[in-house]
């Protein structure tokens, strides 16, 4: 009986050969459509980890970090990691995060359960500021010691010279406070990265285009002239969160402070338009860079400021929240660029996507790749640069003239540093942490003294 082998050798077929691309065969032609290659002269590295895509905040809360899902598959669809040094960050340590936060805080989030969040009916509030708008769920120190590795491992190939650009699009939560979370933040990771860079950077430039302050921040850098913080964003001190960042709001007002004149502010009224935005941050921007010459920056991309976002109040497009981007790339500094808010997650990562293939130098089409991972989820608007709906659009209470006025009040609080002694800004302290902390302990000290003398004064009447 003849006998057949059952085992036959496989032949792989040739790319081309078959009715239908593999998706790697897909992403190939992308690539060569687009002309997306590695930048030349200058490198890019992509900072993502995918177990931070798994959390969830509550099926009713605004913040979905699957938008972070959205904006990988983009680009990777586009073919744009080829171009850039991918890598899969670690989580922050304990000891990384208490470089800025207080240690009860992080032991807190550590430990702390959905089911033993513990609510104080006196102040009507919830341990260190979590609630409703930060809610405690299941892995939330994990996700939080995971985006702010993000941020640091991004700012660390900066100082060693590995990337000329590194982006976190998980980073950019700005509201967290040394003591508790604010706004959907609960570790700082901005002021986490900054810290980093400050080991090697004599001044670091901070620019926020989300559409609210970036309060903490600035609150973290108030008192130093090492950090610039300069934020763009809706201003209302009673009707918008955080209700703060006044164009008056310009770090301590006393002039001896090295921090005064060092926190700038641009406050925004609704339905600001895309030209009117890139005009007002060239005009700021510009100028800030001169001044300060900052030999870092850190770029918050937060995309509530894009037009049609759920919490947003501008009309903002795409593109013109890209040229933000691209002003700040060709300054050639060592440039972080973060995420942020953004709360429509198919806006934000189209956003996100495009200003990645403009950190790279690509110019790749409008349309998203046929095989792009859950495009049914972007409906009809299967395009990087959806047009504004009118009925979305907010009424421009933004004059000429008061736009004007706010450029003209920030050139003020420049010429405050024209002439500036450099000396101590090129001075690299060992550690800005550490430095603040002694100042805490010696001003609580010095509290303590008065008490005592003001005690004894009354035992004595």
């Amino acid at each position: 009986m003849a006998r057949t082998s059952v085992v036959q050798d496989y032949k792989h077929p040739q790319p081309g050969t078959t009715s239908t691309f593999t998706i790697d065969e897909k992403i190939q032609r992308e690539i060569l459509s687009n002309g997306v290659r590695r930048p030349k002269g200058y490198t890019v590295s992509y900072h993502a980890n995918p177990e931070m895509e798994k959390m969830h905040f509550g099926p009713k809360h605004p913040m979905k970090p699957w938008r972070l899902t959205l904006t990988n598959k983009i680009v990777m669809s586009y073919g744009m990691h080829e171009a850039m040094d991918i890598y899969l960050p670690r989580a922050a340590t304990s000891q990384e995060l208490k470089d800025f936060h207080s240690q009860d805080y992080i032991e807190f989030l550590q430990r702390v359960v959905p089911a033993d969040n513990t609510y104080d009916p006196e102040t009507q509030t919830y341990a260190f500021n979590t609630g409703d708008d930060c809610p405690i769920f299941d892995g939330l120190y994990n996700y939080c010691s995971l985006y702010a590795g993000a941020s640091l491992d991004a700012a660390r190939k900066l100082t060693n010279h590995q990337s000329d650009i590194a982006i976190n699009w998980s980073g950019g939560l700005h509201h967290a406070k040394k003591t508790e979370a604010s706004g959907f933040c609960y570790i700082n990771d901005i002021v986490l990265a900054i810290l980093q860079l400050l080991l090697h950077h004599p001044r670091v430039l901070y620019i926020d285009i989300d559409v609210h302050h970036g309060d903490g921040v600035e609150q973290a850098f108030w008192s130093t002239d090492r950090v610039m913080t300069l934020s763009f964003h809706k201003y209302h001190r009673e009707q918008f969160f955080p209700g703060t960042g006044a164009l008056d709001d310009t770090g301590p007002l006393n002039n001896s402070s090295p921090g005064a004149h060092h926190s700038l502010n641009v406050p925004l009224h609704d339905g600001i338009e895309d030209a009117q935005y890139i005009k007002l941050f060239q005009d700021i921007v510009g100028p800030c860079n001169r001044t300060y010459n900052p030999t870092a920056i850190v770029l918050q991309c937060g995309a509530d400021s894009l037009g049609g976002d759920r919490l947003g109040c501008f009309n903002i497009n795409i593109e013109a929240h890209g040229a933000c981007v691209e002003f700040v790339k060709k300054l050639h500094k060592p440039l972080l660029v973060l995420g942020g808010g953004g709360y429509t997650p198919r806006n934000v990562a189209k956003a996100w996507a495009y200003e990645t293939s403009l950190c790279i130098g690509a110019q790749v089409h409008p349309q998203l790749p046929s095989h792009t991972p859950f495009l049914e989820h972007f409906g009809n608007e299967k395009t990087l640069f959806p047009k504004l709906d009118s009925t979305v659009r907010y009424e421009n209470k933004n004059s000429k003239v008061y736009l004007e006025s706010v450029i003209m009040g920030i050139m003020e609080q420049l010429r405050y540093l024209q002439g500036s002694p450099s000396v101590q800004m090129q001075h690299i302290p060992p550690d800005l942490a550490g430095f603040r902390d002694e100042l805490e302990r010696e001003v609580m000290e010095e509290r303590d003294d008065k008490d005592r003398v003001r005690r004894r004064k009354e035992r004595r009447g």
